[in-house]
């Protein structure tokens, strides 16, 4: 015989106790300590803690709290905490789904033990009868609680369906708050977009507008400043010499103002020249002072051969504004001269009806040294030079013998020994400038044309050399009212 042990209906009873719910707060963490009178009346009330904050306090933490909460959350937070809330709910009802469920097999359980208990029963007399009546009472008292707890189930089965529709609707309400949100709030970015910019055209016009009047205010001002000044020197003379010094001051400033943009100027240029030879397919190596060789070498395989394109090389001023042709620099290397001092070069580079441009990034700079060894060479009547005779009226020289070039205040004198080659004094026949033919020893060489008919490359023991020759040549003839240059006839 199965019996039910009444301590089932205690089990039950506890299950029926809700949970105490995880969002109550409690004023304090301990039960209050009172008394009970008769009737269940409190005998003695619990004293106040000191420790609670007063309602001025509470009120404004709140107020922060809220302030805080309000400004963290927005439209779209309520919309997601909606759809979270619909979701539970969906999840609540499913899980009523199953305690309907579980309550039907509980009805049929309890039924059958019922049935087994009538049948055990009318087999049974005595004291097991007892029990087995007290069984079935037991059985029929679960029954009711089974009942009860199934009503209770319906309840909470409506109170969550009904949950679930209005999150449901609360969140269509969202979402639908979220778009008007969503349209309003792009009407206003919009509208203030249009209000920006029509302040902005009645700004501009606006300054436009007070700096012409403020030029013709400044115009009147001088002019009013200036008479004023004329009126004041006419009836004290002595100020004469303050507005000297006002003058000149200006034209420092002026001075130093123009200098400072002709510095920016050609900072600009050597940017500009910069950022034109980086694509270009040819690049241009080797110092750029006084003294070195400028080489064309491509920058990429499929750039095309230098030995079959035409090249020519230019001076361009610092600016950019000028560009002289170097006549017979038409070659991949070009030996720096003195005329080069200061500008930019450039070299054009022709193949297949294409050109191609690189110029220096900045202009020449002089070589180092070069001024304290010219005031040397200027303090002397006569000047020397050893250099080596490469080539005589365009032919190479066969002999590599040493000869003293000798640099003078009226003419210039080639000679071997007792034995003089070429004495000419300057005249405007002559020519003197560097070698353009390319080579090694180009930045130590010099084209030197004595008269028509005759001319010579001579190669110095150094660069330092070569360039203080032609520098020193030059300032000579320019002392005798010759302009000694290359065939560009440009010193």
């Amino acid at each position: 015989m199965t019996k039910v042990s009444p301590e089932f209906e205690d089990e039950a009873q506890k299950e029926a106790v809700l949970s105490v719910s995880a969002d109550v707060s409690f004023i304090s963490d301990r039960f209050p300590k009172y008394k009970l009178g008769p009737d269940n009346q409190i005998v003695e009330e619990p004293k106040p803690d000191t420790n609670v904050p007063s309602l001025k306090e509470v009120v404004a933490q709140e107020t922060a709290e809220l302030t805080e909460q309000h400004k963290r959350l927005s439209v779209r937070d309520l919309a997601s905490k909606f759809d979270k809330n619909l979701a539970a709910a969906a999840k609540l009802s499913d899980e009523a789904k199953l305690k309907d469920v579980a309550s039907l097999e509980g009805h049929v359980l309890l039924k059958k033990l019922r049935d087994a208990l009538e049948s055990l029963r009318g087999r049974l007399a005595g004291r097991n009868k007892e029990d087995v009546e007290k069984a079935i009472s037991m059985v029929e008292a679960l029954a009711v609680k089974l009942t009860q707890k199934e009503g209770e189930l319906i309840q909470e089965k409506f109170e969550v369906k009904k949950l679930a529709n209005f999150l449901k609707q609360a969140s269509e309400d969202a979402k639908r708050l979220v778009n008007q949100e969503r349209s309003f709030a792009c009407a206003e970015i919009e509208s203030a977009r249009a209000v920006v910019q029509r302040f902005g055209e009645a700004l501009d016009e606006e300054e436009k507008l007070s700096q012409s009047h403020g030029k013709q205010d400044i115009e009147k001002l001088i002019e009013e400043v200036q008479e004023a000044r004329r009126i004041r020197m006419m009836h004290q003379p002595s100020k004469v010499t303050d507005m000297e010094h006002e003058l000149q001051a200006l034209r420092i400033r002026i001075r130093e103002k123009a200098i400072f943009s002709v510095k920016l100027q050609r900072e600009l240029a050597i940017g500009k020249r910069a950022e034109a030879n980086r694509f270009s397919s040819y690049k241009l190596d080797g110092a750029q002072k006084l003294g070195s060789c400028l080489r064309i070498q491509p920058r990429c395989d499929d750039a095309p051969d230098l030995s079959k394109c035409w090249i020519q090389w230019y001076r361009v001023s610092a600016e950019g504004s000028k560009k002289e042709v170097i006549s017979g620099a038409n070659k991949s290397v070009y030996a720096l001269e003195p005329l080069d001092v200061g500008k930019c070069l450039q070299a054009d580079i022709i193949s297949d009806e294409q050109t191609v441009s690189v110029t220096t990034a900045y202009p020449i700079e002089p070589a180092a040294g070069l001024t304290s060894y010219m005031d040397s060479l200027l303090r002397k009547a006569n000047t020397e030079f050893n250099v080596v005779v490469s080539q005589m009226n365009g032919q190479d020289h066969s002999s590599h013998s040493t000869h003293v070039f000798h640099v003078g205040k009226m003419r210039m004198k080639l000679c071997r020994g007792w034995m003089t080659k070429s004495r000419e004094s300057y005249s405007s026949s002559m020519q003197l400038f560097g070698y353009r033919g390319g080579g090694n020893a180009a930045a130590k060489s010099l084209f030197w044309q004595a008269r028509k008919g005759l001319s010579f490359v001579l190669k110095f023991e150094s660069e330092r050399e070569r360039n203080g020759a032609i520098i020193l040549a030059r300032k000579c003839a320019l002392d005798c009212n010759v302009v000694l240059a290359g065939p560009d006839g440009q010193v």
